[in-house]
């Protein structure tokens, strides 16, 4: 029990400690302070302003690749050891991702109208 909340103390100092460092080395006192930096202009918009809705189904198709290019650098360090059966299965993925991307095109989602 002792060694419990020593733990729990030296977690809580830890913290503490960051945060204090942290408050002393920060740039500005407050973020609201600062405006943002655009090459010596203010912005027009603000930051966290929404974007068009025309641009989620391309994140998502770029996501879908992005994850294809996650699947495919492991497998080019085992395909030659797996062999064959890993060769069909990274084109069978393949192929899934290419009927998504075929479905995708089907529905419109490239057409910027």
């Amino acid at each position: 029990m002792l060694g419990a909340l020593a733990a729990l103390a030296a977690v809580v100092l830890l913290a503490a400690g960051g945060y204090a460092f942290a408050r002393l080395v920060r740039l500005a006192p407050t973020a609201r302070d600062v405006l943002p930096f655009l090459s010596g202009g203010s912005p027009a918009e603000h930051a966290v302003s929404r974007f068009h809705v025309r641009w989620y189904p391309i994140t998502m198709v770029f996501l879908a690749f992005d994850m294809e290019m996650v699947f495919m650098y492991p497998w080019t360090l085992v395909v030659k050891e797996v062999g064959t059966t890993a060769v069909v299965e990274m084109f069978a993925f393949l192929a899934v991702l290419f009927a998504g991307v075929w479905y995708a095109r089907r529905e419109g989602v490239f057409r910027w109208t």
